[in-house]
């Protein structure tokens, strides 16, 4: 393993956010770990926490590998993290508005125009529309890795749909219930208002339409979806309906969904499904996903949808070096995260670094996603270099590259005991009237010792994060 941060250790002695643990995991006996461990495994078997994985035969629904070991941060960590995550919120939703308005940062140069007019995202439906409060991106997750002690950086940002709360969620509630005195002994910052905080957010983004407490419901496209247990849990907690397309129709400029007792208008959709499916009459027209005349509803003020269509455009691979300055042009700040180093393989100049010295770097498509179409140069063998090659220079503009980073490591139980093994966050910020995030996030880990790639279709984990309170 390339040496790297140890999160719990510096040297022999183990760091501060660590110390209430250290004894935990000394005394626990293994036969204890492991009926913890089968405890854990059986209540997300029992709930229904799993992933689909689809293409590789067998069942498609797999259990996703849970960690019981905690990772922590201190409060002052925490603080510095949501202070860059809602700088950059703002930033990206700033920069949406401007692409489908005036786009002030493309005529002042700071960003070409191709990158965002030429973009598969972008989407010419929404040019000239401002949804409700000028909100595009309502759930941002900011992939969020470390590498020394005060040393963060954003690996990548998702602005549409982003997965993974109900796994922050639930890892936080098998802890408590499986370890309550270590909630009791330690003072550990809540998470269980989440689905509250997103329910205000979506209220808050009502159409101007609207006449009184809105309907909100989701929209899934049903339960083949890979996280299809999410759009469950969060409907149940929140306590508003979840529904696919055929449960919606449109109707004298406004949504309504059909139930026992008759239509029902609906005012707030939280639509998990991608853009091109929404709206057959504006997107795909064989999708039998969405709601024909959806997008008129919504540039009427009919209905709100959120995430915005297009918001897409933000979270680009490609589009993400250009972050910090958007934080520089639309709030006059300088960046709190600092992006990962990155090529940009339409650059001639970075075209020609990243193909001298792809064995040293990682490659990513612009638009994959889940851990796919990437190359991650020391750990691939020269057959898959020179394979990975031959398919950037056939569309070099549709790859970025990066440093191999050292990611920082946080204990995980493994079979021996305790191991360091690599582990990235991905904390979810809610905007709508408000900007505001729970304390903590989603935890990924990679299970295989030496591995980067903390993807659950990759054989990553997960497991409860904590921050500590003052």
């Amino acid at each position: 393993m390339m040496n790297c941060y140890n999160e719990m250790l510096e040297g022999d002695r183990v760091r501060e956010p660590y110390a209430m643990l250290s004894e935990w995991i000394e005394t626990m006996p293994v036969e204890i770990r492991q009926m913890k461990q089968a405890e854990a495994e059986a209540l997300f078997r029992r709930i229904g926490i799993t992933f689909a994985v689809y293409g590789e035969g067998g069942d498609p629904d797999r259990l996703i590998p849970f960690d019981m070991m905690p990772r922590v941060f201190l409060q002052a960590e925490w603080r510095r993290l949501e202070r860059g995550i809602k700088q950059r919120a703002r930033a990206l939703n700033a920069f949406l508005r401007d692409v489908y308005g005036r786009a002030e940062i493309v005529r002042a140069g700071r960003i070409p125009a191709r990158l965002v007019y030429q973009n598969d995202a972008y989407e010419k439906a929404m040019a000239n529309f401002t949804p409700p409060r000028g909100v595009y991106s309502h759930i941002v997750g900011i992939d969020i890795v470390r590498t020394g002690r005060d040393e963060f950086y954003v690996l990548e940002d998702n602005c549409r749909t982003p997965s993974g709360v109900s796994y922050m969620l639930e890892n936080r509630e098998i802890m408590m219930r499986m370890f309550p005195a270590l909630f009791r002994n330690n003072r550990i910052e809540p998470v269980d208002q989440y689905p509250e905080l997103l329910r205000r957010t979506l209220v808050s983004v009502a159409p101007r339409k609207c006449e009184g407490p809105p309907t909100i419901v989701i929209l899934t496209p049903g339960h083949y979806n890979s996280a299809y247990y999410e759009h469950s849990f969060l409907a149940n907690l929140m306590g508003v309906e979840l529904v696919e397309g055929s449960d919606l129709f449109v109707d004298g400029g406004f949504v309504y969904m059909r139930t026992t007792q008759g239509p029902k208008r609906v005012d707030v959709i939280y639509r998990r499904i991608d853009d091109q499916f929404l709206d057959p009459l504006c997107f795909r027209r064989d999708s039998m996903l969405g709601v024909p005349g959806l997008m008129d509803v919504y540039r009427s003020g009919g209905v709100s949808i959120t995430s915005a269509p297009g918001a897409g455009v933000a979270d680009d691979k490609a589009v993400y070096t250009f972050v910090p300055e958007m934080i520089r042009f639309y709030l006059g700040e300088e960046p709190i995260l600092r992006n990962v180093q990155t090529w940009t393989l339409w650059k001639d100049e970075d075209y020609r670094y990243v193909m001298a010295n792809l064995k040293d770097l990682v490659v990513k498509e612009v638009h994959g996603s889940g851990g796919y179409g990437m190359l991650i140069g020391p750990r691939a063998s020269k057959a898959e270099i020179e394979s990975f090659a031959e398919r950037i220079k056939a569309s070099p503009g549709n790859y970025i590259a990066q440093p191999t980073l050292a990611l920082s490591t946080s204990p995980t139980f493994v079979n021996e005991g305790v191991a360091p093994r690599h582990v990235d966050l991905r904390p979810f910020c809610l905007c709508g009237d408000r900007i505001e995030l729970v304390p903590g996030g989603l935890t990924r880990v990679a299970l295989r010792e030496g591995s980067l790639v903390v993807n659950s279709s990759q054989g990553g984990g997960v497991k409860d994060t904590w921050v500590l309170t003052e």
